[in-house]
């Protein structure tokens, strides 16, 4: 078998060939084809490694595959084969839809959801790849079907977890009644799972308040650190996300991704696990993100082949035993929203190419609320300084990262309602443009904005990003608008040597 280096795609060069300059250069993907969700995330033998939805046939969502980039260091992207393709016959001959991977004994096992025809139920099927995660044996096996409980009526998007040594798994779901649920699984064994019941749902009181759905898609539980506990002590959080899937729902999700914060513990009349939310909230303010995947990182030690599935070491781990969460999450193209302008379905057929996965993103609980970063990675991509302690206007070039802080107080502080803008502004005028993000920034803040190509993400310090799409049209420009008081650096993003 060749290694990943010498199978691959060097993305950076496809990249920078690609003939439409909405393409990101900086967030990897195929040249063509459709993608969505992230899965099967890990990190493997040295190698993280991102598989995705995907339709390398045209830019429209139809008899999904599975994808596959992988990369050391999380900045140069490689692109491997498809790894996973709808069987004729087999369980999932209408499409290989969202899961994970994991280590299974040594070996990199993939669960995800299969459906053997147009509205038939979800099955969790699982395929065993190699050790470089390049070719993978679909030999139809099932591990769980349906269940057979009257009030689940949908089940999808299988995760795995660890707790206390023993491994479990969840699934999204939506019961009969209207509200959305988890399946808990035990997984003694990866090829036989034993449903446990209906583990959580919409009915409850926090639950409903913070991530309300009809189907909980893409569930995750993940264990991150935390900071500004009342005993002043560094302590850890259980962050649960889910994608919030309504009927009628068509690539649009008005409700997004949301999330819950809590605890987990046993059972002790069971000895299953219990995950009881505290408080939650939205996980991105974006309208273009969805089913995001999160990995669990361990601490800073190797991990390789033989270790438990679902870990990994590198991007922000940090002192042993101190738990690390990436999340990769989609952006889809569309036809605008909120009063951007967008992409009709007919532009991105002859772009044949649609979605974009985000940057990696590091997850922490601050004051207990969640808190989202670029992986410190990302940083790798600052190029030339373009602006240093910039005011006023700021123009940025089509592949840029601004970073905006504001004073904390004092001379210069901000005035009670500053606000930064980013927009796209014709040539040759000074009117308002479109714009794409518009966010109150307070005194003591920090924003960083990164535009690739069409893809627009802010990170604020302290709580979660927002994740957008937009297309400039020939003669315009990107401008960042700031408020008295607040500066931007600004760098040109560029591949590094």
């Amino acid at each position: 078998m060749s290694s990943p280096d010498l199978a691959a795609t060097d993305f950076a060069r496809l990249a920078a060939a690609h003939p439409d300059p909405a393409f990101p250069h900086f967030h990897p993907r195929p040249a063509q084809g459709w993608i969505n969700d992230p899965n099967g995330v890990s990190h493997i033998n040295g190698r993280y490694h991102v598989f995705f939805q995907y339709n390398p046939e045209s830019a429209r969502h139809h008899k999904i595959a599975w994808g596959h980039v992988s990369s050391a260091d999380l900045v140069r992207w490689e692109e491997h084969p498809v790894a996973l393709r709808p069987q004729d016959g087999g369980p999932d001959e209408y499409g290989c839809w969202t899961g994970v991977v994991t280590d299974d004994g040594g070996v990199p096992t993939a669960a995800y959801s299969g459906v053997r025809g147009d509205g038939g139920h979800s099955q969790v099927v699982i395929s065993r790849g190699s050790a470089d995660l390049v070719s993978w044996n679909q030999d139809g096996h099932v591990a769980a079907s349906m269940p057979s409980d009257p009030q689940v009526t949908a089940v999808r998007d299988p995760f795995i977890f660890r707790f206390n040594g023993r491994r479990y798994a969840m699934q999204g779901a939506g019961l009969a009644s209207g509200h959305a649920a988890l399946l808990l699984y035990t997984v003694e064994d990866l090829a036989d799972w034993k449903y446990q019941g209906i583990w959580l749902t919409s009915e409850n009181p926090v639950a409903s308040a913070h991530t309300p759905a009809e189907i909980w898609e893409c569930p995750q539980l993940v264990h991150v650190p935390a900071s500004g506990s009342a005993s002043g002590s560094p302590e850890d959080a259980w962050v649960m996300m889910f994608s919030l899937w309504l009927s009628g729902d068509h690539h649009e999700h008005a409700n997004g991704v949301g999330h819950l914060i809590g605890t987990l513990a046993e059972d002790p009349a069971t000895g299953l696990p219990v995950f009881s939310p505290e408080t939650g909230g939205k996980s991105d303010l974006g309208r273009d993100f969805y089913a995001p995947q999160i990995v669990q990182l361990q601490d800073g030690s190797a991990v390789n082949a033989a270790s438990a599935g679902d870990a990994g070491a590198g991007a922000g781990a940090g002192a042993a035993g101190e738990p690390k969460a990436l999340l990769w999450g989609w952006a889809n193209e569309g036809p605008g929203r909120d009063g951007r302008r967008g992409r009709t379905q007919d532009e991105i057929d002859a772009a044949g190419w649609a979605g974009v996965l985000t940057h990696p993103r590091l997850l922490s609980v601050v004051d207990g609320s969640l808190a989202v970063a670029p992986a410190p990675e990302v940083d790798a991509y600052r190029g030339t300084q373009l602006a240093s302690r910039a005011t006023g206007s700021v123009e940025l070039p089509a592949y840029a990262e601004a970073v905006v802080t504001a004073p904390a107080g004092g001379p210069g502080a901000l005035a009670g309602d500053a606000v930064v803008e980013l927009s796209l502004v014709a040539d040759g005028t000074t009117d308002a443009g479109q714009v794409i993000f518009s966010g109150a920034l307070a005194a003591g803040e920090e924003l960083r904005v990164f535009v690739d190509a069409s893809l627009v993400e802010v990170y604020r310090s302290g709580s979660v990003a927002t994740t957008l799409r937009a297309y400039p049209a020939p003669g315009e420009r990107w401008v960042l608008r700031l408020p008295d008081g607040a500066a931007a650096d600004v760098w040109q993003l560029e591949q590094p040597k």
